[in-house]
């Protein structure tokens, strides 16, 4: 179910959170939403989808043959000037107007006249001063002094992680190299620290709330094995449309087209692509051969064991990334519904159908409040499969927007497991007796996951079904499922973090 947040409705807060208030709760269903989570076209989510300009011209030169452009791309120098421009642009807009970092980044990089080498340039620096900036204002604030400004913490991040020297940096953005002096000790204050929540909180660059949540919620070495990855950047994993082709076939596509691709180690539709190419831009993408997804939001799609026949709901479709894997698992035969809140996101996904092939799709648009109800009552009790994949506080996807962690609340996981126990009591309604029903979150943790699982099965008419059938033992044993019930977590399973529960309709 989607909900919306205008682009300057929520500042990034600054630092850490140590010892301040922490805002508002975010108004959009947090960083993690029912429906397509989808990555960008390069690895780790951090490109955004090509322009083209008028008659192919790029900045500094008309239209050219491939190999020469790559040959001058090859030996042009870097305009730093344009890059930090642009860089601090993106971060004003995320800082100081609240506006999701993905959302600026493309912005900016339309406006702007650069070359691929210095977009990606941007794009580096973008996310690598986002995830770092709470480790970043620590270590450069001043005795007693507040945070960076934004000009200063990016050069820090040129020093820092940019491999870039301190003079250099204060060179490019005008800050004075004295303050950016206080990284040469970075390592000896960090492991300094005798407190382990400070410690796990600076060094993973995180709130201090959200790393004493992870520490509270998973145990100490846990915590410490996810916040060790958090700041890695993402595969970019993408699922064979089966309806067009094997899996086999699509890498085949994908090496003539020069992108090397290995298959995923859990989901059987999955290729993990090498991300030096855009992946919206490759003609097998066009043809309608793949989609972009994470590989655990497949691993919930194949988890819900939609059949040819079936009547299926994807009770939170947002985009439809997961109603486009059930449709292949359906083939094409059987009614598939895609229900969301949002119209704008069931036109796309509408529009990624018609792309796939997919022809047995239907959507409607549905109230965010109780009105849903009335709406959906002709589906009551009519589905033999309905997918939930609820609007949550998606911490298991902090690789991917990292942004994230500094505009959500303290509070934020218990908000989100009331609204979706309401979802839950909801569309459980739509299953029919015997039929099954998959909860499914990105978030980690007991309040959104576990503790919504047991409401549904202690307040409404379902069992719980075990996940091993649905997965395939082999798969279910590697993947370490327990009974109904699976968590996904990024340092165990390269995956995102995902959670799902398995349950049938109890017939009497």
């Amino acid at each position: 179910m989607t909900t919306t947040r205008k682009p300057g409705s929520s500042k990034v807060k600054s630092g850490t959170g140590h010892g301040r208030g922490h805002g508002k709760a975010p108004v959009r269903g947090g960083t993690g939403r029912g429906g397509q989570r989808g990555q960008a076209g390069r690895r780790g989510g951090h490109d955004v989808k090509p322009r083209s300009r008028p008659g192919g011209a790029r900045p500094g030169g008309g239209a050219r043959g491939g190999e020469g452009r790559a040959a001058d791309a090859a030996n042009r120098p870097l305009r730093f000037d344009q890059i930090d421009a642009a860089v601090l642009e993106v971060h004003g807009l995320v800082h100081d107007q609240g506006w999701l970092a993905d959302r600026a980044l493309e912005r900016a990089l339309r406006e702007a006249r650069l070359f691929a080498v210095e977009r990606r340039a941007v794009a580096e620096a973008v996310y690598g001063v986002t995830r770092w900036q709470g480790q970043l204002d620590w270590l450069l604030a001043a005795h007693g002094g507040g945070p960076p400004d934004l000009a200063t913490r990016y050069a820090g991040w040129l020093v820092r992680f940019g491999g870039v020297s301190g003079e250099e940096a204060a060179r490019r953005l005008a800050v004075p190299a004295a303050g950016l002096r206080r990284l040469e000790q970075a390592e000896a204050r960090l492991g300094a620290l005798t407190d382990p929540i400070e410690r796990l909180a600076l060094r993973g660059s995180l709130p201090f709330w959200l790393a004493r949540r992870f520490v509270e919620e998973l145990g100490e070495a846990e915590a410490r094995a996810l916040v060790a990855v958090l700041n890695d950047r993402a595969p970019l994993t993408v699922r064979a449309n089966l309806l067009r082709g094997t899996r086999e076939e699509l890498r085949a596509m994908l090496a003539a087209e020069g992108t090397q691709a290995t298959p995923t180690r859990f989901s059987p539709w999955g290729l993990t692509l090498d991300g030096h190419q855009n992946a919206f831009a490759l003609a097998s993408f066009k043809a309608g051969r793949f989609e972009i997804q994470d590989e655990g939001s497949q691993l919930i799609a194949l988890a819900c064991g939609a059949r040819s026949g079936w009547t299926v709901v994807d009770a939170c479709a947002g985009a439809g990334g997961k109603a486009l894997a059930l449709a292949a698992e359906m083939r094409n035969r059987g009614t598939l519904w895609a229900i969301d809140s949002d119209q704008g996101r069931l036109d796309e996904a509408r529009r990624r159908a018609r792309r796939d092939g997919v022809d047995n799709l239907r959507v409607r648009v549905v109230a965010a409040d109780e009105a849903a109800d009335a709406q959906l009552a002709d589906l009551a009790g009519q589905a033999d499969m309905v997918l939930i994949d609820a609007p949550c506080s998606g911490l298991g996807t902090l690789r991917r927007k990292p942004d994230a962690r500094w505009r959500l609340a303290p509070g934020d996981p218990e908000k989100f497991a009331t609204l979706q126990k309401t979802l839950a009591a909801r569309f459980s309604r739509l299953v029919k007796p015997g039929g099954r029903l998959v909860y499914a979150t990105c978030a980690i943790g007991r309040t959104e996951n576990e503790a919504v699982a047991g409401q549904i099965a202690a307040t409404l008419p379902f069992d719980p079904a075990p996940l091993g059938p649905l997965l395939g033992a082999e798969r279910a044993a590697a993947l370490g499922v327990t009974g109904h019930t699976l968590q996904l977590l990024p340092h165990r399973h390269g995956t995102d973090g995902f959670f799902m529960a398995a349950f049938t309709r109890r017939k009497d």
